[in-house]
């Protein structure tokens, strides 16, 4: 397979972070960059400053699913139609960005009240993860960068640094089960914010190289009841199989979500000679798509069922997956996709590494599914 991607796509991303992050800075250099690399760039604007400077309030009605509903069905509505447009115009290598998306509505409401909003339009929240390609959280000026925290340019926003500290939190753990979900720190200047993250948009859309940055360790298994107490942790269900592929290279296709909501996707991994580095081009499939692919399934390996729990670090922003593998009682796998490979980790305290296993082939989920979706004993 060649390393080039294909022009025709559509790519969907989210722009999203707390109040006075730097997202109406990056929304105006996003299109440049991106336009002379081959993008259209088509830009969603934020709903909830549409609605709120239409005339609209929270406080109009009793029931803040109403208001919700205006906001999170505008957004939605929206999106799909400008997919549309995109798909009946025919037009190649377009970036979606979304000033913000769905689930940062989930900061106002919490999960429960977000999923009663979801389902009267008939939407999950894993349908909804399945929209956007990537998110990517700018942090506020109020956490790391207070002086230069301001409400003087955004109408609708009314926040003290305090609160918006606390709504820049509630904003990423809003987002967290997002497999593609990267936090853009007040780390040195506005301008390096601004570099890291045009650097992690062009890392998710293969400019020039769609190269993943993976490390794994085996870790002892963790307190699940810790895991589902935590407001920074996301538990998801996958379904991995692999199919047939040429050599130096894996091709898999998953089905992740909760319960009866999933989203379907085919990834195809090409090894390079770091085995912490490797080509990645991953797309959205439909289930019809899906069922298909499963009949290329290849015969000697395990469809691999494991349940994730996806983990926001508050202070590192790193972003951490805990695989549970249901024949596997004593042991797991931690993974953490990183910008570099000497980043730094930092390991939470309720997780007990053992030793790093990236790079050693019977800890890839390649090679768990080689031993019938167990981890080595």
């Amino acid at each position: 397979m060649s390393e080039k991607r294909d022009d025709s796509r559509l790519e969907v991303i989210v722009l999203t972070g707390g109040p006075c992050a730097g997202k109406t800075t990056a929304l105006s250099i996003i299109p440049d960059y991106f336009e002379k690399l081959g993008w259209r760039v088509i830009t969603i604007p934020e709903e909830a400053t549409n609605v709120i400077l239409s005339g609209f309030r929270l406080d109009d009605c009793s029931n803040p699913i109403v208001f919700q509903k205006l906001v999170t069905g505008g957004h939605l509505n929206r999106l799909l139609w400008y997919q549309d447009y995109v798909a009946s115009a025919g037009l190649d290598k377009v970036l979606i960005v979304c000033d913000r998306g769905a689930c940062d509505n989930k900061a106002y409401i919490g999960q429960n009240l977000f999923e009663q909003v979801l389902e009267s339009l008939m939407f999950s929240e894993a349908g909804v993860h399945g929209l956007y390609g990537a998110v990517f959280h700018l942090v506020t000026a109020a956490d790391g960068a207070e002086e230069f925290y301001t409400l003087g340019n955004n109408a609708a926003r009314s926040e003290p640094p305090e609160q918006a500290r606390e709504l820049d939190l509630a904003t990423q753990n809003a987002w967290v089960g997002h497999p593609h979900l990267r936090i853009i720190k007040n780390d040195g200047s506005f301008e390096d914010k601004m570099k890291h993250l045009l650097g992690e948009i062009s890392s998710f859309l293969g400019e020039p190289k769609p190269y993943e940055i993976e490390r794994k360790f085996l870790i002892d298994y963790p307190d699940i009841e810790q895991l589902r107490k935590m407001p920074n942790c996301q538990e998801v269900e996958i379904l991995q199989t692999y199919l047939k592929s040429n050599p130096g290279e894996e091709v898999r296709v998953r089905q992740r979500g909760i319960g009866e909501n999933y989203t379907f996707t085919k990834t195809i991994k090409q090894m390079t000679p770091d085995p912490a580095k490797r080509i990645e081009v991953e797309r959205k499939i439909d289930e019809k798509e899906y069922l298909q692919a499963l009949m290329q399934a290849e015969p000697y390996c395990t469809a691999i069922r494991k349940t994730r729990f996806c983990i926001l670090q508050r202070d590192s922003g790193q972003y951490l997956e805990v695989d549970i593998y249901p024949s596997s009682h004593d042991t797991a796998i931690l993974e953490i996709e990183i910008p570099d490979v000497d980043a730094n980790i930092v390991f939470p305290d309720f997780l007990n590494v053992r030793f790093e296993v990236t790079g050693n082939p019977l800890y890839s989920n390649y090679g768990i599914a080689k031993n019938g979706g167990r981890l080595p004993r």
